[in-house]
């Protein structure tokens, strides 16, 4: 599967999993023991958005995390994510982008955007008691860019625990979130 194409699954998938959370659901807590559900979601839709920017070259969001969520976070979600995998599909695969980090290959950002999608729809849906199961194409994709990306400094930068051992019958779901320092 093509990166950008995995990405715009992963957007499908985090799309569906934001658009189940019920309003009742919003404080409480997380994997990411830093966020409560309000709190992530505010972190995924400022992220997707700020990336699209960088992307596009526009300016870039003073702090993603700050994103105030609207009356329908789904749609919120949904409308950022369009406009980024557009911008996506619109980049040059040689082109050098800046998402937040400073200026890196296109390849590199389109990367950490699927594994930051990717690992924090799971994250939103262990939260809210939907299926944690991500499809096995995100998943395969997923796990191919982080490990690309998450060295041993990367975690220690991005606060990305060290990984969790799992058995041999893991499903990729569950590689790929232990590989991030998350309890399947």
């Amino acid at each position: 599967m093509e990166l950008v194409d995995a990405l715009d699954a992963s957007f499908a998938h985090a799309g569906t999993v934001v658009a189940g959370v019920r309003p009742e659901q919003l404080a409480a807590s997380t994997p990411c023991s830093e966020w409560d559900v309000r709190a992530l979601l505010a972190h995924m839709i400022g992220v997707v958005d700020n990336i699209g920017r960088g992307v596009r070259g526009d300016e870039l969001l003073a702090d993603p995390n700050a994103t105030v969520l609207g009356d329908d976070p789904g749609a919120q979600f949904q409308s950022v994510a369009a406009t980024t995998i557009a911008a996506w599909r619109g980049a040059a695969p040689d082109a050098e982008v800046n998402i937040g980090a400073g200026p890196m290959p296109a390849m590199v950002g389109a990367s950490i955007n699927l594994l930051d999608t990717t690992a924090h729809a799971w994250d939103l849906a262990r939260a809210t008691g939907q299926p944690e199961d991500v499809p096995a194409e995100v998943t395969t994709a997923a796990m191919g860019a982080a490990e690309m990306v998450v060295s041993p400094e990367i975690r220690e930068f991005a606060g990305i625990k060290p990984a969790v051992p799992v058995g041999a019958d893991a499903s990729p779901t569950e590689q790929f979130v232990a590989f991030l320092g998350r309890r399947p």
